[in-house]
């Protein structure tokens, strides 16, 4: 490129859908244009909110992007799902002032993948470089570039950020015929353990899987009342709005995957899946009667079932959750890069980090150990 220019944009709508998507790909779904604007037209993620979208975009000489961030100025650290609520702390009774940040990110979405936005590759320093600029430029405290994918750690640790590691659960696709396959793959009390569970949640509703046109307002209108459930219980009041989930009916249905749960013909639970390139991504779940083992039928066997029909290579089941390792997901690491212009605070984070790394490590390497799968020889 013989000439770069970096700018910040009023937000991810101002940028067409062609030019956006021409740098994001098509394999991770959660970083579509249809999905980052319809969470900033629903008011989900815009500034009332706490994110306020400010994608930086590299212009290449075409006119057009050659490499995007889907940034947003954040007055907290709500929704993230890296937690930093310790280090605001710490810089604040400082006499520092942690937000606004700068967070390069998918709102509300622990998923891991590229956050730089690359039409060419070329541009991925110049990208960064920007980023640590308008940290300067708007006094900001500090930019976090949260559940980064792996080949895009070395062009974060270039610049200089420093990297957190963390860990999920996921679901690998080994090439199994169906359920039943995946099955024999686990110990025998895993095996008849989970069969108990399939077996008493299956006998108490019937389960439907909806994607496109199968997903109307009816239907809709019953998910947001179970996410509605489990926001409130867990973030005290639920993220994503109402219209949201309409939106992303219209805009990419075709990669939504609802699983519904009837009883009696009424739906009593439900979970919402996107599908990628060759994963299928589990993100909420609620429901309106307590059934016993139905939240693991819904949420990770319904998803194992899905992904072995689709021939998807991975079922990525979210953030945490230990009792995902006795279903057969395993444990992976997550990473994300920190940039702290300020020396001394830099210190005392970057101290952390290697600390809380080791350990995370050693974490990974023993749940590892405790994997449900049948030991060889």
């Amino acid at each position: 490129m013989s000439e770069v220019f970096a700018r910040i944009a009023p937000g991810i709508g101002s940028i067409s859908a062609a030019d956006w998507d021409a740098c994001a790909g098509s394999d991770n779904p959660f970083l579509s244009h249809a999905f980052l604007s319809a969470l900033e037209d629903s008011g989900s993620a815009v500034a009332r909110a706490g994110w306020q979208p400010v994608p930086i975009v590299l212009d290449g000489d075409d006119g057009r992007p050659d490499g995007i961030l889907p940034a947003y100025a954040k007055s907290h650290s709500q929704g993230e799902y890296v937690f930093d609520h310790a280090w605001a702390d710490a810089w604040e009774r400082a006499g520092g002032q942690y937000y606004p940040k700068l967070q390069i990110a998918v709102p509300f979405t622990p998923v891991p993948g590229p956050r730089l936005l690359l039409r060419d590759p070329a541009a991925a320093p110049a990208l960064i470089a920007a980023a640590e600029a308008m940290v300067g430029e708007h006094d900001l405290s500090s930019a976090h570039a949260t559940f980064i994918t792996e080949p895009q750690k070395p062009l974060f640790e270039a610049a200089g950020w420093m990297i957190r590691a963390g860990s999920q659960f996921h679901w690998h696709n080994e090439g199994y015929r169906d359920f039943g396959d995946f099955l024999d793959a686990l110990s025998s009390r895993k095996r008849k353990a989970i069969r108990k569970e399939r077996e008493a949640a299956q006998g108490a509703v019937e389960i439907r899987h909806l994607t496109g046109a199968e997903i109307g307002k009816a239907e809709w209108d019953s998910f947001w009342a179970f996410y509605q459930d489990t926001g409130s219980r867990k973030w005290g009041q639920p993220y994503l709005t109402r219209p949201f989930f309409t939106m992303l009916g219209e805009r990419m249905g075709d990669h939504v995957l609802l699983m519904l749960a009837y009883r009696h013909g009424q739906p009593v639970a439900g979970a919402l899946n996107l599908i990628g390139g060759d994963t299928l991504y589990g993100r909420y779940w609620g429901c309106s009667e307590d059934i016993p083992f139905l939240h693991f039928e819904l949420c990770y066997y319904q998803a194992i079932d899905a992904a072995i029909a689709r021939r998807l290579s991975r079922v990525e089941a979210g953030a945490q959750g230990e009792h995902k390792l006795a279903r057969g997901y395993r444990p992976v690491p997550t990473w994300s890069a920190h940039y702290i212009p300020h020396a001394g605070f830099r210190r005392a984070v970057e101290d952390f980090i290697v600390r809380e790394r080791r350990a995370m490590e050693e974490q990974i390497e023993l749940l590892g150990e405790m994997a449900p799968f049948r030991k060889e020889g």
